[in-house]
């Protein structure tokens, strides 16, 4: 684990611990939407479905499904917006248990959602010696069993605050997201000596540009209009691992 500070604020991530002189380029992902189909209102529908606790908190079952148009229209409107709403749904509930919950929740959810391309760009980003990095909006708390199935060690993720080993509805800052994203590579980069020029960066939405555009080879991955449209501007690989045959 290495410390480092990102907009002021002390970070801590996971590190693989790469070997001096080893890996000196990277590949970034952004996850929801760019790796797997599934996201953060699919993760909290699973959770609201199995967990009593948060079927209590939000008024029972119909106002998890109220709330889903809702947090994807919040989405679109604003992503500090929505994190801020979001997940405050997520108050009083016990860290142990969203643990338990996560293993389950991989397995029927996130795995089936892994999109067909998604193997075969690891595969072959590997095999060009870069080190495989994660940089996503989603909780730390649901993607490792992911993470460890994709066999990526390094990431950076929003974390939820617990107090007394439960979630207060807020997240421990640097929230990840936007811009964030991008000062969190650049610093990351810099700590480990990596060229921002030599590196790669997947994401799929227009929000994501700002982690894009920071490293010399961005690809568009599976994305909205908008990123889609500014990807042909600037001559952006334009990514479908929806489509693409896993080797």
């Amino acid at each position: 684990m290495i410390a480092f500070e990102v907009d002021g604020r002390c970070v801590a991530f996971r590190t693989a611990g790469h070997q001096e002189g080893e890996l000196r380029a990277a590949a970034f992902y952004d996850l929801d939407g760019t790796l797997v189909g599934s996201n953060l209102v699919n993760v909290f529908a699973y959770y609201a479905r199995n967990d009593q606790g948060i079927l209590s908190s939000i008024g029972r079952t119909a106002a998890t499904l109220l709330g889903i148009p809702v947090f994807l229209a919040t989405d679109l409107y604003s992503r500090k917006v929505f994190n801020d709403l979001f997940f405050k749904w997520y108050r009083g509930q016990s860290e142990d248990r969203l643990r338990f919950l996560a293993e389950d929740m991989f397995e029927k959810v996130i795995k089936p959602s892994i999109y067909p391309g998604t193997l075969d760009l690891l595969e072959k980003s590997r095999s060009v010696g870069l080190r495989q990095i994660v940089v996503t909006g989603a909780l730390e708390i649901t993607i490792r069993p992911l993470l460890s199935y994709l066999g990526i060690r390094d990431y950076a993720a929003n974390r939820l605050e617990f107090s007394d080993s439960r979630a207060t509805g807020r997240l421990i800052p640097p929230v990840m997201a936007a811009a964030t994203k991008a000062s969190w590579i650049r610093t990351y980069a810099e700590k480990e000596g990596l060229a921002l020029s030599e590196c790669y960066c997947y994401a799929d939405s227009m929000s994501d540009l700002p982690m894009l555009s920071i490293v010399g080879h961005p690809a568009a991955t599976n994305p909205d209009m908008k990123l889609r449209s500014t990807a042909l501007q600037h001559d952006w690989p334009i990514l479908d691992l929806k489509k693409e045959r896993r080797r």
